[in-house]
C-alpha cells in the first residue's frame, strides 16, 4: 500500500512542511529552496513508482501506468513552476509558505483525481484542487486584479461543480453503481437513454471547466490576467494535464458507442478552437493572449479524445505533455521580462532579442510549437491528433482545425515580430538572467526540438499508458 500511494503521501508531507513554515517567521529563500528541493525529489518519487499497480480504499483508487504517467507530468509541472519562483514579486513575502503549501495541496488533489475510479472520490479530488487554485488566485498583492478574477473563477467553478454533481447523480441512478469500472461495463447497454446521455455530458462539464473548454472558458482570460504570474503558469499547465487525464478516463467508458456524445464533442471542439483563436488576435495583454490560446488548445486536444480509439487517446496524452512544456516556456519568458511581477503587454517584448537572445529564442520556439510548426514537439502533437481523427473519418473537423492553425499562426507571429523585428523607442537595459534560468531555458528549447525530431519513445509511452483504459 505504501509504495502504491507513495507519490501522494510524499506530496501530503510536503504540504505539511509548508504548513509548519507558515507558523514560523517568514524567510523567502528558505521557502523557495525547500520547495525546489522537495518538488525535485517528488519527480524522482513519481518516476520510481511509474510501473506500480494496485487498488486501494476498497477499489475506489487505482494506480496503473495511465495514472502514474500523468502523476509524473503533474510533479514535473510543479517542479518547473517552482523553478520560476526565485523572485516571487507578485505575492507578499509573508504569504510565500501558504503559496507553496497550496501548490502542493492542489498537485496532490490532481494526483488523487487521475487515480480516482469512483464517482465520489473523483468529485472530492476535483473540488479540493479547485478550491486550492481559487485561493492561489486571491494571493496576488494587487487586489484590484486578484479579487475580480478570483471571484469570477470561484462562481463559474462552483456552477460547473454543481452541474457535474447532478450528472454524477444521474449516472449513479442509471447504473446503480459509483465504481467507474462497473459503470463502464453497464454503460454501453444504456447509452441510448436520455438521462444517461445528459448525465455523461453534465459530468464532463466539470472537466470542461478545468480545461477551459467552451462554454466554460469565461474565467480563463480574467484568471490568467489577474493571478500572479507564477500562479498563471501553474493554472495554464498543471491543471490542464489533470483535466485531460480525467476526461480520457470518463470518455473511454463509452467505448465509442455514443454518436450523440461524439457530435457534442465535435461541436465543442470547433467552437473552442474558433472562439479561442479569433479572440486571441485582438489581445494586447500577453497573458490574456495565452489564455485564449489555451481555450483553442482545449479544442485541439478534444479532437484526440472524441476519436475514441487508442491512437486518439495516446495523441491526447502526448498533447498534454506538449501543452505543459510549451505553455510553461511562454510563462518563463513572461516572468523573466516582468521583473516586478507586473502584467506584460505584447509591446513590452520589443527588442527582446537584444535584451536576452536566449529568452527571445525560447519564446519563438514555444510559439512555433503551439502553432504546430515543424520540427517542434507541437507539430508532432497536432499531427498525432489529426491522424487519429482522420482514421475515424472526421475530415471536416480536421479541415476546420487546420484553418484555426493558420489563424493562430497570425497572432503568434505578432508576438514574435514584437520580440525580433520591432525596435524600441528608447534603449532598454539588458535582462539579467541567472545561470540556472539560462540552463532551464536552454533545456526547454532543446527538448522542444529534439522531441519533434525523435518523438518515438514518447509516443510509445503514451500508447502504453492508454492500454489500461481500453
Amino acid at each position: 500500500m505504501m509504495l502504491t500511494f507513495a507519490p501522494e503521501i510524499y506530496c501530503l508531507v510536503c504540504s505539511l512542511v509548508f504548513l509548519a513554515f507558515s507558523l514560523a517567521r517568514p524567510d523567502a529563500k528558505r521557502d523557495y529552496f525547500t520547495a525546489l528541493i522537495l518538488s525535485a525529489l517528488g519527480v524522482a518519487v513519481c518516476l520510481a513508482s511509474v510501473h506500480v499497480q494496485g487498488e486501494l480504499f476498497m477499489g475506489t483508487y487505482r494506480a496503473d501506468l495511465f495514472s502514474q504517467v500523468f502523476k509524473s507530468m503533474l510533479l514535473m509541472g510543479l517542479f518547473l513552476v517552482i523553478c520560476l519562483c526565485t523572485e516571487l514579486r507578485g505575492i507578499a513575502e509573508e504569504r510565500h509558505p501558504e503559496f507553496y503549501m497550496l501548490l502542493m495541496v492542489s498537485t496532490l488533489s490532481m494526483m488523487l483525481l487521475v487515480s480516482s475510479v469512483h464517482l465520489l472520490t473523483i468529485y472530492v479530488a476535483l473540488e479540493l484542487s479547485s478550491y486550492s487554485m481559487y485561493i492561489l488566485v486571491f494571493l496576488r498583492k494587487d487586489r484590484d486584479y486578484s479579487v475580480k478574477s478570483g471571484l469570477k473563477y470561484f462562481f463559474i467553478g462552483a456552477s460547473a461543480s454543481a452541474v457535474m454533481l447532478f450528472g454524477l447523480a444521474l449516472l449513479y441512478g442509471a447504473t446503480g453503481t459509483a465504481y467507474v469500472r462497473e459503470i463502464g461495463e453497464i454503460l454501453p447497454s444504456v447509452l441510448h437513454r436520455p438521462d444517461v446521455m445528459v448525465g455523461i455530458f453534465f459530468v464532463l462539464c466539470g472537466f470542461f471547466f478545468k480545461l477551459a473548454l467552451f462554454p466554460f472558458h469565461f474565467w480563463a482570460p480574467e484568471v490568467y490576467e489577474g493571478a500572479a504570474n507564477q500562479v498563471g503558469a501553474y493554472v495554464s499547465t498543471v491543471s490542464k494535464v489533470a483535466a485531460i487525464a480525467i476526461l480520457l478516463r470518463i470518455v473511454s467508458l463509452t467505448a465509442g458507442g455514443s454518436e450523440q456524445l461524439v457530435h457534442i464533442l465535435v461541436v465543442l471542439s470547433i467552437l473552442s478552437m474558433t472562439i479561442g483563436n479569433l479572440s486571441a488576435i485582438v489581445q494586447k495583454d500577453l497573458k490574456r493572449l495565452l489564455a485564449f490560446s489555451s481555450i483553442a488548445h482545449a479544442g485541439y486536444v478534444l479532437i484526440g479524445i472524441l476519436s475514441m480509439n487508442p491512437a486518439g487517446y495516446a495523441s491526447a496524452v502526448f498533447y498534454a505533455l506538449t501543452v505543459l512544456l510549451l505553455k510553461f516556456t511562454c510563462f518563463l519568458v513572461v516572468i523573466s521580462v516582468a521583473t516586478e511581477g507586473q502584467n506584460l503587454k505584447v509591446e513590452d517584448l520589443v527588442g527582446l532579442h537584444r535584451r536576452s537572445p536566449i529568452l527571445a529564442l525560447a519564446l519563438m520556439m514555444a510559439l512555433f510549437g503551439l502553432a504546430g510548426i515543424p520540427p517542434t514537439i507541437g507539430f508532432t502533437g497536432k499531427l498525432l491528433l489529426f491522424t487519429a481523427a482522420m482514421q475515424k473519418g472526421y475530415f471536416t473537423l480536421i479541415l476546420i482545425a487546420m484553418f484555426n492553425v493558420v489563424i493562430s499562426l497570425y497572432y503568434y507571429l505578432l508576438v514574435i515580430k514584437a520580440a525580433y523585428l520591432t525596435e524600441p523607442v528608447k534603449e532598454l537595459p539588458e535582462l539579467r538572467i541567472s545561470p540556472r534560468m539560462k540552463v532551464l531555458t536552454g533545456a526547454l528549447v532543446t527538448f522542444t526540438v529534439l522531441a519533434g525530431f525523435w518523438p518515438t519513445w514518447l509516443i510509445e509511452a503514451a500508447f502504453a499508458a492508454v492500454k489500461t483504459l481500453m
